[in-house]
């Protein structure tokens, strides 16, 4: 029978700890390594719908994207019942379900996050997009406007809608950061880029990216194709397990 440490060891093999920025924090967040596991459930994130689909599900374990908790923007100081993350981690402990979280070190990782999202938009001839190796720098097979790479970058992520400025110039060689990664638009520019592919973009960002095509496709979207790839990974490393995929966790921004 497979343990939760089990699976955590089989993760780091994928995506290493040494991967991971300083700040973050990954691995087994909550639970036993000891506890067995049978059945798994993947999502993005470890939200309080998802741990009711855990145990309704009679999931031992959540293998997610990202941390649950201890990260630069969501620091945890307590653990009451009194916010949504409080009341998640209880949850969790209280009905023995584990959460391993793997987040910069899957951004990272060859056939992770970034790798995923170059390949889902037709990108070859991948090479690094920071020394950090958070982001992908490809080229598509032949230049196109950019109306016509918009439509493939809205299918290939399913997006409901692309937030976008353009740069006046056709895609050919395109970086992409899947999540936050506007902080890399140096790095695009610096490696000829005609388009950046990423998300979490803020209204002077727009305004200030001159000279490239910007796309904003959502952090959801950029990033939940890794869920299939951890399945996948578990799948062929735990033939034993039974893997789910998330049914409620979904990306909660809406447009009207």
């Amino acid at each position: 029978m497979s343990t939760v440490s089990d699976i955590e060891r089989a993760m780091y093999a994928w995506a290493p700890r040494e991967l991971a920025e300083d700040w973050d924090n990954v691995g087994l967040l909550v639970g036993s390594g000891a506890a067995e596991v049978r059945r798994v459930l993947v999502a993005l994130d470890v939200t309080e719908r998802v741990a009711d689909e855990a145990i309704a599900r009679g999931a031992e374990l959540i293998v997610a994207h990202h941390p649950l908790m201890n990260c630069r923007w969501h620091e945890v100081q307590n653990v009451v019942d009194d916010n949504a993350q409080g009341r998640t981690i209880i949850k969790l402990i209280r009905n023995g379900v584990a959460a391993i979280c793997m987040h910069t070190n899957l951004d990272a990782a060859d056939g992770g996050v970034n790798d995923i999202l170059a390949g889902r938009l037709g990108l070859s001839e991948l090479s690094m997009l920071s020394e950090e190796r958070i982001g992908r720098v490809g080229s598509l097979e032949r230049e196109m406007p950019l109306e016509a790479f918009l439509g493939i970058v809205k299918r290939a992520l399913n997006c409901p809608g692309l937030r976008y400025r353009d740069g006046g110039r056709p895609v050919r060689r395109v970086a992409v950061g899947g999540g936050s990664c506007f902080g890399y638009l140096g790095n695009a520019l610096s490696m000829g880029c005609d388009t950046f592919v990423t998300a979490d973009v803020k209204y002077h960002d727009f305004l200030d990216a001159n000279g490239i095509n910007l796309i904003d496709a959502g952090h959801f979207e950029t990033e939940d194709p890794v869920c299939e790839a951890i399945g996948e990974h578990l799948r062929a490393s735990f033939p034993q397990l039974e893997l789910l995929r998330s049914e409620v966790h979904a990306d909660p921004i809406r447009f009207f």
